[in-house]
């Protein structure tokens, strides 16, 4: 036999259910906007191209917890799929930024950064150089290769830290990761690393103990020491930098051989006979009226025509007598 309060403690339960259930259904709540990469003003990336070089297209950014990163994309003139960039990445904040997840500390690796150069400009065979380049951040590397339509292509790699020391003395944990795909059909392997020489990074960390380039460089010791000439031309002493930017080559201007017209010698013109002298002839002594005619010579071949010579001086009067 059920007992009478069971039955009206079941009833209660029942109905609060329900209420709830109503209660869920016409509640409204805030719509939240996910921390997703979005589209920002080229006005706000964190890092350039040289002046000259390839223009910002777009940047997408995404928030992290510990930092941000950028694809930046660029002007790409090249039959090879994909997109030029310039992917920055920033690590080591505080944590207060608005975002999701942390990203992980990842050192590079041999087989992870040619893979990543793989997988940024396919179908080309992409080579490791061997050589150490540096710019103004720090040492960095890059491989290139030319797809089968003769476009070039460069995928440079950096990683900006502090030195060790700074690390451990000043906690420098900071990090900036940068990649660099550039593919021209025009450029030169040269010319494209030039880009890589003279990119600029522009966003900073806020705080000292996470600053990725370390203390401040120190004054050079030859500066205001005799016997160590500055000259305006750095040629003689220390190696041209790369150029800044690259611009298409100029299609080659196949010039026509000129054509030469044969001028013909102009036919001797007939002699010019001049007409007779007018007004009141004087007789000469020998009784004739006739003047001397001055002889004219025939024009010669240039067309240029030369002075008659006249053969009498003039009219001679009789004297008196």
């Amino acid at each position: 036999m059920q007992r009478p309060g069971t039955f009206s403690l079941l009833k209660a339960s029942c109905l609060a259910a329900l209420a709830a259930l109503v209660a869920g259904c016409q509640s409204t709540g805030n719509v939240r906007h996910p921390n997703i990469a979005e589209t920002v003003p080229a006005e706000r990336a964190l890092a350039l191209p040289p002046p000259g070089g390839p223009s910002i297209v777009s940047v997408v950014e995404r928030r992290r917890g510990n930092g941000a990163e950028q694809m930046i994309s660029l002007y790409t003139s090249s039959s090879v799929s994909g997109q030029n960039f310039l992917k920055v990445q920033f690590l080591g904040a505080s944590g207060a930024n608005r975002g999701t997840g942390n990203a992980s500390y990842q050192m590079i690796s041999e087989r992870g950064i040619m893979r990543e150069a793989f997988d940024a400009v396919p179908g080309v065979q992409m080579t490791r150089t061997a050589t150490y380049l540096q710019n103004s951040y720090g040492p960095f590397s890059y491989a290139s290769g030319q797809s089968g339509r003769g476009d070039t292509c460069i995928y440079g790699w950096q990683q900006i830290r502090s030195s060790r020391s700074a690390q451990t003395q000043a906690r420098n944990f900071g990090m900036i990761q940068v990649r660099l795909r550039l593919c021209d059909a025009r450029a030169t392997e040269r010319q494209l690393l030039g880009i890589m020489y003279g990119y600029t990074i522009v966003g900073t960390l806020d705080g000292e103990i996470w600053n990725p380039f370390g203390g401040p460089q120190r004054v050079d010791a030859t500066l205001g020491v005799p016997g160590n000439p500055i000259y305006p031309d750095e040629s003689g002493y220390r190696s041209m930098p790369v150029a800044f930017g690259y611009e298409p080559a100029r299609p080659e201007i196949q010039s026509r051989p000129a054509r030469v017209r044969s001028v013909q010698p102009k036919a001797e013109e007939a002699p010019v006979e001049l007409p007779p002298p007018t007004g009141p002839r004087v007789p000469l002594p020998d009784g004739s009226n006739d003047l001397p005619q001055p002889s004219v010579s025939a024009v010669p071949p240039n067309g240029e025509a030369q002075p008659a010579a006249t053969t009498a001086s003039g009219p001679t009067v009789p004297l008196p007598e």
